[in-house]
């Protein structure tokens, strides 16, 4: 075990060390450096009360110093210290009625969530792992400090961490801690719908995403993402198909595939997604194959004609799918708004997962410059690398999850078609074509001075006559559409 504690951070302990106080690297960055992981933060925990770590150091914040916690700036880098504490009775399953300073390690270590994060070091002391943390890492374990079920009652956001820390690092969670989340998921309605977000977030950015399937069968997902649920309910879906392997639905599997799959696809090495778009995939991967179970079996009678013979009990009812298609996609556009305003993602990640999972449920026939100009326009350029992504994963993990037939055949078929349109979208881009009102080569200012009245017939002059440069790119000068808006006027 090598740890190697950063300059700033070996400076505040041996400062506050210098001043008599007890102090050491602490959580999350202890376990990811014994891991050979990069930790992101350094949290300090430390003997010194918040008035006396202040006095200790030129630039602090009061980031949390009713709980403990004083942020040291150095340079343009924030070290949160927070004194040994023991938490008090927990009122909301979240957040505790009050803490008391402590001047003992142990008794803040015997607070935390996991084991794993639950262990304490500087250079002076070395390793201080009270709870088994170190073992549990070779392990592969998630465990909870103590009894798991006290932990949970505590904070019911621990019961979602302990799969997003399983998604994380590949572990499995102990079988006493997995059966207190079970007992205790319920709880999880009593936390706030920004911090389940942040947690599922994490799990599917991971490389473990799958392990959806664990928080599923510990009844955590019907608390938190029901949807997830629906789609392994493994029942007729609103057209019918079924198809179940190994106990869980097609569609679920093949969610969680093509999640695992986006966003890390070669099919351009110069492809690569900023944190935001990541995001977008993931979700628009997830809740692209949802649709409610049977939702249809209330409303059947909407796309329904009886067809037959005279005899009554020799008629039999026609579902016009067509219809059905239309409903089920608008059902769907709904279903993936509200998860998304559930959670309290912001308006643009929500309103980008809806317009991408939309325009996946389309069929697109994207054949040559003017179809593909077309989607462009429709869809907005910003989305269409995120949705030929999003299509390439949904094809290949078709092959990972098809049941009742080989989909290979499909797939070889299908990327082709996908991979040339990605290049001419490229070539378009390239060109600079024209695919935006703002592009064309004539404003409404243009044809206000020409002649045309104000008000919204200029903007939909605009609209075809962009309609008619999608198709000839040539058209675009400023007379040339003059011309033909005045033809059309």
């Amino acid at each position: 075990m090598d740890i190697r504690l950063p300059e700033e951070v070996k400076n505040i302990i041996e400062t506050l060390q210098g001043a008599g106080h007890e102090a050491y690297a602490v959580g999350g960055c202890v376990r990811d450096a014994i891991l050979g992981r990069i930790p992101q933060d350094w949290d300090i925990t430390t003997s010194a009360k918040p008035e006396e770590v202040k006095g200790l150091f030129k630039r602090t914040l009061d980031t949390g110093i009713k709980h403990g916690t004083v942020t040291i700036m150095v340079d343009h880098e924030g070290y949160e210290v927070t004194t040994y504490r023991i938490d008090g009775e927990y009122e909301d399953c979240r957040h505790p009625k009050e803490v008391t300073f402590t001047t003992k390690l142990s008794e803040d270590l015997l607070r935390r969530d996991f084991t794993i994060n639950a262990m304490a070091y500087n250079e002076k002391e070395g390793l201080v792992d009270l709870f088994g943390g170190q073992d549990d890492l070779k392990k592969g374990v998630i465990r909870c400090v103590g009894e798991a079920s006290e932990r949970f009652d505590e904070d019911a956001l621990r019961i979602l961490r302990a799969f997003r820390f399983a998604a994380q690092l590949g572990f499995e969670i102990e079988e006493k801690t997995f059966e207190a989340a079970k007992e205790k998921a319920p709880n999880l309605t009593k936390v706030s719908a920004e911090r389940i977000r942040t947690e599922l977030n994490k799990i599917l950015l991971s490389s473990g995403p799958d392990r959806l399937f664990g928080a599923q069968e510990a009844g955590v997902t019907k608390v938190v993402l029901p949807e997830f649920d629906a789609l392994l309910a493994g029942g007729a879906d609103a057209r019918g198909l079924k198809g179940v392997k190994n106990g869980q639905a097609m569609s679920g599997m093949k969610a969680i595939k093509t999640v695992s799959l986006v966003g890390s696809l070669a099919t351009d090495p110069n492809n690569s997604f900023e944190e935001k778009d990541l995001l977008v995939l993931k979700w628009a991967a997830l809740l692209s194959e949802y649709t409610e179970t049977d939702i249809f079996k209330v409303d059947v009678a909407k796309y329904t004609e009886v067809r037959g013979k005279d005899e009554p009990g020799e008629r039999y009812e026609a579902v016009a799918t067509s219809d059905m298609a239309d409903a089920e996609e608008n059902l769907k556009h709904e279903k993936v708004r509200e998860v998304m305003t559930r959670l309290k993602f912001d308006n643009d990640t929500r309103d980008r997962v809806t317009r991408l999972v939309d325009l996946h449920s389309k069929k697109l026939v994207l054949i040559n410059d003017v179809a593909v100009r077309c989607f462009m326009k429709k869809a907005g350029p910003d989305l269409c690398p995120l949705l030929f992504e999003l299509q390439t994963a949904l094809m290949l993990a078709d092959g990972f999850v098809n049941v009742n037939g080989d989909n290979t055949v499909l797939v070889a078929k299908n990327l082709p078609k996908l991979k040339k349109a990605k290049e001419t979208y490229a070539n378009i881009c390239e060109r600079g074509d024209c695919v935006s009102v703002g592009q064309l080569a004539i404003t409404g200012s243009d044809l206000i001075a020409a002649g045309f009245d104000k008000g919204p017939e200029i903007g939909k002059m605009l609209e075809f006559l962009l309609e008619k440069v999608l198709v000839d790119q040539s058209l675009n000068t400023k007379q040339k559409l003059l011309d033909i808006a005045c033809l059309n006027y």
